[in-house]
């Protein structure tokens, strides 16, 4: 795939792909803007025309065009390349090699798919019951029908299969884009169709049945194109809006999504089909830190904000919940009633882990000895995976408070349930701290890199130097912003200086990594010795 990098990259300017994200304007030979991320009170966003690169000093991050629309869409490596690669108008199976077919099968479900979508939509305008049920039962104006691609699949076995094939498409190529039943016949009939759209188009479908008989809603099968661990449904239209503004709202279903961008906060999304992933949290979370959970307030809603607490714990992420539907069971019922009800909940939310400890409370007896037992279980259970020391040192004296006990007889507690194994030992969790330390190893190399690299300051320090040509136009960006009119003997010093905090912090690092080892071998007396006496040899440097 290089050749087609090489060839996309050619054929599409580093500032014209940042553009489409955010204003740039000329400072000197390079481009300057505020960051994507929202992270910057002065403009600290470059980019290099000349280089076919971009740095941000605000966030240390930086690359090519491809790392840019992967940061900033929360996407992968190879949907970054397809989706610019449209733009470049560069066909992928060209340089696939022994891919070519499987490029080929993807093409061609792409095509199926979008003339599918295309297909349903024709057959809306032309059903006046359907537009009916669409505009007035389901609420939807003309604007969110046309914005969410909404169509109607037709009551009959094979009018898809028909259109198709006379538009030369085989039943092979349908079904691999998962529009066929095992039957051979049309998946979906006598349904109003919401497509799956992502950076590249339809990928799918989730259809809702509008007469009775079979199940509510009927989801494309996993397919080429169709991944429901990935795909998040509504982002393509939330994107610029969870950017903007630097939030999203997780709602449980599609028809949620859509009220909810018609309401006017078109910050939410849904995961469709299946309960939210590590994935799902992982995309969202590249494009905000702000994640708001649209759950109800069932067992069900309380096990799936357990779930989302354990995940953002590794990711960095600030967790909330949404939970006052005044009355309604969820966001599209809320949205019915009064659109500004939601606009207003959307903004009253709640810590995660205060919405949860507060539903652990509404079940049990706290003024029993029982209830405080099993209350203290799961809440430590869950504060394990409060990543921010001083955020659990607050909620462990909140949880005693409620106990009437002390933190010391929770901690005391927290170890005879690991030890005795009567609780689960937990994964253990990057803490927020740890990430930013990490961040700040990150960026204390890249300086150390760039002052040797551009400085020509000499490597005494043992630093393995990149080779690769973007990375070092990126650091050539670093020095020239902050160093390019330091004479050599201040680049030296400044250098020595800098290696100095970054050894501090890596053995800062490797203290914390021996650390959990040390948890884990706590009955290998040797290997215990071992790491303790490493542990002391790093807090002597």
């Amino acid at each position: 795939m290089d050749d087609a990098k090489e060839e996309i990259r050619a054929r599409l300017p580093v500032e014209d792909v940042v553009g489409q994200y955010i204003e740039l304007k000329r400072a000197g030979r390079s481009l300057k803007g505020r960051s994507p991320w929202g992270v910057d009170k002065t403009p600290s966003f470059m980019v290099s025309p000349e280089k076919g690169i971009w740095h941000d000093f605000s966030s240390n991050k930086g690359g090519d065009i491809f790392t840019f629309v992967m940061e900033v869409e929360g996407i992968s490596f190879r949907e970054a390349l397809e989706k610019l690669a449209a733009q470049a108008g560069v066909e992928l199976q060209r340089y696939s090699g022994g891919d070519k077919a499987v490029a080929e099968k993807k093409r061609r479900a792409k095509e199926a798919l979008e003339l599918s979508c295309k297909y349903y939509q024709f057959c809306l305008t032309k059903n006046k019951a359907i537009i009916e049920y669409v505009t007035e039962r389901r609420g939807m104006t003309r604007g969110t029908i046309g914005e969410f691609r909404i169509g109607y699949a037709p009551n009959t076995g094979k009018a898809l299969i028909q259109f198709l094939t006379s538009r030369g498409f085989t039943k092979a190529e349908m079904e691999a884009a998962g529009l066929l039943n095992r039957f051979g016949g049309d998946l979906f009939r006598g349904r109003m169709m919401v497509p799956f759209i992502d950076t590249n188009g339809v990928i799918g479908y989730t259809a809702r049945v509008i007469d009775q008989g079979g199940p509510k809603y009927l989801n494309t099968p996993e397919t080429l194109l169709f991944n429901k661990s990935r795909f998040i449904f509504g982002l393509a239209q939330a994107k610029e809006a969870i950017r903007q503004n630097n939030f999203v709202v997780i709602v449980e279903g599609n028809m949620d999504v859509i009220s909810s961008h018609q309401a006017g906060v078109k910050e939410a999304v849904a995961t469709s089909g299946t309960a939210m992933t590590e994935l799902h949290l992982k995309s969202l979370s590249r494009l905000t830190p702000d994640v708001r959970l649209a759950y109800d307030g069932d067992a069900a809603g309380v096990k799936a904000t357990e779930r989302a607490i354990m995940m953002a714990g590794d990711l960095g992420v600030n967790l909330s919940v949404i939970s006052d539907y005044h009355g309604a069971k969820d966001p599209d019922e809320l949205i019915q009633k009064e659109p500004r009800l939601w606009q207003e909940a959307v903004k009253n939310y709640r810590p995660a882990v205060d919405w949860l400890l507060d539903k652990y409370e509404e079940n049990l007896d706290l003024n029993s000895g029982a209830g405080k037992r099993e209350y203290s279980s799961i809440a430590l259970k869950l504060l394990k995976y409060v990543s921010d020391a001083v955020e659990r040192k607050h909620y462990e004296k909140l949880v005693a408070r409620k106990l009437d006990c002390s933190v010391e007889d929770l901690h005391e507690k927290d170890l005879k349930m690991s030890s005795s194994g009567g609780a689960q030992r937990l994964k253990s969790v990057a803490t927020k701290d740890v990430q930013v330390k990490i961040d700040l190893i990150r960026k204390l190399n890249d300086t150390l890199q760039a002052l040797i690299i551009h400085g020509g300051v000499e490597n005494k320090y043992g630093l393995d130097v990149t080779e690769d040509e973007v990375k070092i136009g990126e650091l050539e960006m670093v020095f020239q912003n902050s160093y390019a009119e330091m004479g050599k003997a201040a680049l030296e010093r400044e250098a020595d200086a800098i290696f100095a905090r970054y050894k501090i912090e890596m053995n800062k690092q490797r203290i914390r990594v021996l650390t959990e080892e040390l948890e884990k071998c706590a009955d290998d007396e040797e290997k215990t010795q071992e790491i303790l006496r490493e542990i002391a040899a790093l807090k002597v440097k």
